[in-house]
């Protein structure tokens, strides 16, 4: 298998805004109060990042802020009104420069990690760790909302010191030998778009022990990551875009429902796609499947959820992993039958309750 399949190959399941923590309780009462809708699409949580990559998840999500003095979002305005305050632990990472990690700020501030080089760095220690495991796919989202309240603190937007700075803080945790790079994809063909309709990704042993990174944004900012580069010549991320384009080998399609038959399309040509198998709690809270099924079925080679194992107040126990242990499986699409009953990676680690 190693050597006969490729990373788009493959079959895994992760975890949405993997670095959030559930909200304190003073925090989620008062939310609660001012937008019961918006408070249930938030109230979930994720177990620290190793333990979650203990437990079989392949895929991360991380939310990143622009913050290269340090100290812009160090007083949530959300917090005062609940009767919080931070951490001495997390006031020092708020003040230090470099990349915040958060859902939003002034609001949903807790994180597990909340400097982008500590995320990194609790990955990147798991992966040497664990040197035969699948390829983890590390989505990014690059912030730059207002604040959710009048008073708080806005999101800097993102240019091309930001972007150049985004990718100096992956590469300086995550050496060369740890990374497939769109140049890595690339290889000799004009544009990264050919190199992936010809099959150019890396086999499974090639890709065994190491992470790519996706920026999961929409045109405007894929385009100022990418500047007037070719395909993605010399960055860190690959980019969420349309299949036409020359930087074309990754795509986010969030609804596999009503975009089964692009993911399907997609991926056959020899895209990845990342898709969801539930959003905002509404799935989990009534035990509702349709959703997780059609993901799984796709195609899409990452699967996304806030329900790797079941929250104990929702009735039902909803969750979306793959069958037995396994941390990937093949293909439906591409490599269905291919594995067999030995699967591609089991998961040999996991932690009791979770």
């Amino acid at each position: 298998m190693d050597a006969n399949l490729r990373l788009n190959d493959l079959l895994m399941v992760g975890t949405h805004n993997s670095y959030k923590e559930s909200m304190p309780a003073p925090l989620m009462a008062l939310l609660r109060r001012a937008d019961p809708g918006r408070a249930n699409g938030i109230d979930y949580g994720h177990p620290p990042l190793g333990q979650q990559l203990d437990d079989g998840a392949r895929q991360l999500e991380i939310d990143v802020y622009y913050d290269p003095e340090g100290g812009r979002f160090l007083n949530p305005a959300g917090l005062a009104g609940a009767g919080l305050t931070l951490d001495r632990a997390r006031r020092a990472a708020f003040e230090a420069p470099g990349f915040k990690v958060m859902h939003a700020q002034d609001v949903d501030v807790f994180s597990g990690c909340t400097r982008l080089v500590d995320c990194l760095g609790l990955i990147r220690r798991w992966s040497r760790e664990h040197p035969d495991h699948a390829p983890l796919l590390l989505m990014f989202n690059a912030k730059t909302d207002p604040s959710p309240l009048p008073q708080g603190t806005a999101a800097l937007p993102f240019d091309a010191a930001a972007w150049d700075a985004l990718d100096r803080e992956v590469r300086s945790i995550f050496p060369p030998g740890a990374l497939i790079t769109p140049d890595d994809v690339q290889g000799a063909y004009p544009t990264l778009r050919e190199a992936v309709l010809a099959g150019a990704w890396p086999t499974l042993g090639q890709a065994r022990g190491k992470v790519l990174f996706a920026l999961d944004e929409g045109p405007e900012k894929t385009a100022a990551y990418r500047g007037a580069r070719g395909s993605l010549d010399g960055r860190a991320f690959f980019i969420n875009t349309d299949e036409a384009s020359p930087a074309a080998a990754y795509l986010t399609l969030n609804d596999p429902v009503a975009d089964g038959p692009r993911i399907r399309a997609a991926v056959q040509a020899g895209f990845i796609v990342r898709t969801r198998a539930d959003a905002d709690t509404v799935e989990a809270r009534v035990n509702d499947v349709r959703r997780r099924d059609a993901a799984l079925a796709s195609g899409a080679q990452y699967v996304s959820t806030d329900y790797m194992r079941p929250d104990g107040r929702f009735a039902g126990g909803y969750q979306a992993r793959l069958p037995g242990q396994a941390a990937a499986v093949c293909n439906p699409v591409r490599a269905a039958g291919r594995c067999g009953d030995a699967g591609i990676e089991r998961i040999v680690s996991a932690r009791p309750g979770h």
